[in-house]
Parts: structure tokens; sequence; C-alpha cells
């Protein structure tokens, strides 16, 4: 490409960057993938159909004053590194990330997690990542 093209090219490209940027809003909040291809829920097992019963986080909630403890359990065995859970990580509302944790199969023989939250309200997302069977995500509702 000629060096003239690639600046016609390139202030073209600018041009309709700021075109786009000052577009219409997308609609409010964040819209997550579906569930079943990148990451399985209850309802939504594809291809691990099954195995929910043992790789679906569990959340269990509490609140005292103004803090939250969260207690995230995978009913999944721990077979050292060849099946484990990697990790549990916690999203917000609109799908930030709170807190995880990860697990060191050689030391963890249950894939449980504590975390504790100030002050939240609303609608918390538990991920659990299995080595084989990939993302599993639940949700619970924080009052």
């Amino acid at each position: 490409m000629e060096r003239r093209d690639f600046i016609k090219f390139s202030a073209a490209g600018a041009v309709a960057g700021l075109a786009l940027s000052h577009a219409a809003p997308a609609a409010a909040g964040p819209v997550p993938t579906p569930p079943g291809d990148l990451y399985y829920t209850k309802d939504a097992q594809g291809r691990w159909a099954g195995k929910a019963a043992t790789h679906l986080p569990v959340i269990e909630a509490g609140k005292d004053g103004g803090k939250t403890t969260v207690k995230v359990t995978t009913p999944h065995e721990m077979k050292g590194y060849e099946h484990y859970i990697v990790k549990h990580v916690l999203l917000d509302k609109d799908y930030k990330f709170l807190a995880e944790h990860m697990f060191d199969p050689a030391k963890e023989p249950v894939p449980v997690s504590t975390f504790t939250l100030d002050g939240y309200s609303g609608t918390l997302y538990a991920l659990s990542f299995c080595n084989k069977h990939d993302l599993w995500v639940s949700s619970a509702e924080i009052a």
C-alpha cells in the first residue's frame, strides 16, 4: 500500500470511529453470552449435560450488619491435578469481578470458598471452573 493511501484510509477510519463513539448508546447494562456454549448453567448444560449436579456452584449467603458472607461450594471431588475445580469467582450484578479463590487440589480436598463483601446487595454470580468440564455459573439474590 502506498503512503498516501495508508494516510487516507487511516483518516477515514478515525472519522468513522468518532462517528460511532457519538452514536446512541447501547441498551442499558451488559448482555452476557447465552449459556450452554461458553459457560454452563443448571438449565443450559450444553455438551456437558448431566454434569450440573457435580459442577454447578452452590451459593450460601448471610448478612451481619453491613457485611455479607458468601460461601460457594462445588460438590465435586478433587482427584489431584487429573480432575479438579480450578477456582471460584464472584461477579456482581453487572458481571464485574468481586473476588476469587484458586484451589490447590493437592492441599484442598473439597472446593469450598468463603468471601466477605461489604454492603453488597443485588444479584451475585458464582463461577466454578473445572479443568475438564469448563465454566459453570449460578446466581443468588443478596437482599
